[in-house]
């Protein structure tokens, strides 16, 4: 999973290092699929359930699981990217928000509080926790902002399936869930909106936007549970 996790982690860099005004999303999806061709890595996104492509490129107000396409970025746009890979069977998964350009101050701040949101999620990661201490972490951070948290869509645990049970609600959903063990893997997801959480599914079948137009960010990363708390796999 660390070698699964390092060709995301390479996926991500390469698609941010493209990413700028003038640039389309299928172009950035095919700047990920030379990543994976050169580590002789597969996709765990493409045909899943028929989905088209190794990456979803969600701009602005799309949540997740944006196709790419034709979509020009122009100066001003958020992008979330979200890959994966497989290695030897074992699977990794992760997100990131960037501005494009210069950004206004609100699309500025949701991409700093949404990270940071994930990052206290994974500080819940260790042996004898809950599981929904991490959502608690994550829904505290991002509601503490002044954003709100997305509902209909979570984490989950990973492994030699990309969506393991069990799911990792990114808010406390009233009971504590299961104890955290050692050799157990999640990725954690926080999709955080500037307005408010409900959501839309485009005629597509796949693109998820906020329901009142309002910008949204996501960050991702898959995490293990050690003896010596959260190992973050999806790390340069």
């Amino acid at each position: 999973m660390r070698k699964a996790g390092r060709v995301v982690a390479e996926m991500h860099a390469a698609t941010r290092a493209a990413a700028r005004p003038g640039v389309t999303t299928a172009e950035l999806d095919r700047v990920a699929r030379d990543v994976l061709d050169k580590r002789q890595a597969r996709s765990n996104f493409l045909h899943y359930h028929g989905f088209p492509a190794v990456i979803c490129a969600s701009p602005n107000n799309m949540i997740v699981h944006g196709i790419p396409g034709e979509y020009r970025l122009k100066d001003g746009d958020i992008l979330s990217i979200d890959c994966g890979a497989i290695v030897e069977g074992y699977h990794g998964d992760a997100a990131f928000t960037m501005g494009i350009g210069d950004i206004d101050r609100v699309a500025e701040k949701l991409i700093r509080v949404t990270e940071e949101s994930l990052w206290a999620g994974i500080e819940q990661i260790r042996q004898g926790n809950r599981l929904n201490d991490i959502g608690l972490a994550v829904q505290t951070v991002a509601e503490g902002a002044g954003f709100s948290v997305v509902r209909e869509y979570v984490g989950h645990a990973i492994g030699t399936e990309m969506h393991e049970e069990p799911q990792v609600p990114n808010y406390w959903p009233g009971r504590p869930g299961p104890v955290l063990k050692t050799g157990m893997v999640f990725a954690v997801e926080p999709m955080v909106n500037a307005g408010g959480p409900q959501t839309v599914l485009l005629d597509d079948g796949w693109s998820v936007v906020t329901a009142d137009g309002s910008l949204s960010a996501h960050f991702e990363h898959s995490i293990a549970v050690t003896e010596d708390g959260p190992e973050v796999l999806t790390l340069p």
